[in-house]
């Protein structure tokens, strides 16, 4: 079989990495306007605000941000949607978006029709009312009020868009459970230290005592970790204080806070 000389192989080198697709970039205007607005990525290191915008660029380059209910978004706007929902995959990486394709943007809380078959066949139905959703496979949904409340108070223990991206990065592995895919000894460690700690959080909310971290956060484990990562990017002080096996976890998973606890 016929080879090419030697000489050639630089030639080759070079068509390859002219055919390699080239990353998506953000254009500077509308990525400073994100910044300015955003109190996150200005918290964030250079080194680390730079992976924040390629991750931002990734997002928007793969998925369709689409307003919805009469709401329109500037550029600068849906580059903030991106970054926000990027928050979570400063370490993980650009793997954290596979599996869906879409951002829809509510200008303020939906409403969602819920059904259910209990034990005995019947049919029951309702509204929920939410400012946020994240489907397994398929949207994540927020509502634009409330991610601008967020961004309003953003040391609150709140953050919509790191909670729905939360449950994305739950999903990964194939199941809702409050783990994301890790490794195999890691996987075992979190599993202890977030099922003890989210024992001892039911306990006290079904006591009806007081909690300062969301009650909501004993839903479900899966809500337990949503909301445990809303409190890592915008409360990690007081993660830290309350539970700090599951926030030493999420440290390790997500990198340093933005906001790092006060020395």
């Amino acid at each position: 079989m016929a080879q090419f000389p030697a000489g050639h192989v630089p030639l080759i080198k070079t068509l390859s990495r002219w055919l390699r697709p080239r990353a998506p970039t953000l254009d500077d205007a509308p990525w400073q306007a994100a910044c300015a607005q955003l109190p996150w990525a200005a918290a964030l290191e250079p080194a680390r605000r730079e992976r924040l915008r390629a991750l931002a660029a990734r997002f928007l380059h793969e998925k369709t941000v689409t307003p919805l209910g009469g709401l329109q978004l500037a550029d600068d706007q849906r580059v903030l949607l991106a970054a926000l929902c990027c928050l979570p995959l400063l370490e993980f990486g650009e793997a954290g978006l596979r599996g869906w394709s879409q951002l829809l943007v509510y200008p303020d809380a939906f409403r969602v029709r819920r059904s259910h078959v209990d034990a005995a066949g019947v049919l029951h139905e309702w509204d929920d009312e939410l400012i946020g959703e994240a489907w397994d496979h398929g949207p994540l949904i927020l509502s634009w009020a409330d991610v601008q409340a967020d961004i309003a108070e953003p040391d609150a223990g709140y953050c919509v868009a790191v909670h729905e991206m939360a449950h994305k990065l739950d999903a990964l592995d194939g199941e809702l459970d409050g783990t994301p895919p890790l490794p195999s000894r890691w996987q075992r460690g979190w599993a202890r230290d977030f099922q003890r700690a989210y024992d001892a959080f039911c306990t006290r909310v079904d006591a009806g005592g007081e909690t300062a971290i969301d009650p909501y956060a004993a839903e479900a484990p899966e809500e337990f970790f949503a909301v445990a990562t809303e409190y890592h990017f915008s409360a990690p002080w007081l993660l830290e204080q309350e539970m700090p096996e599951v926030a030493a976890h999420l440290a390790r998973f997500y990198g340093p806070s933005p906001f790092h606890p006060p020395v």
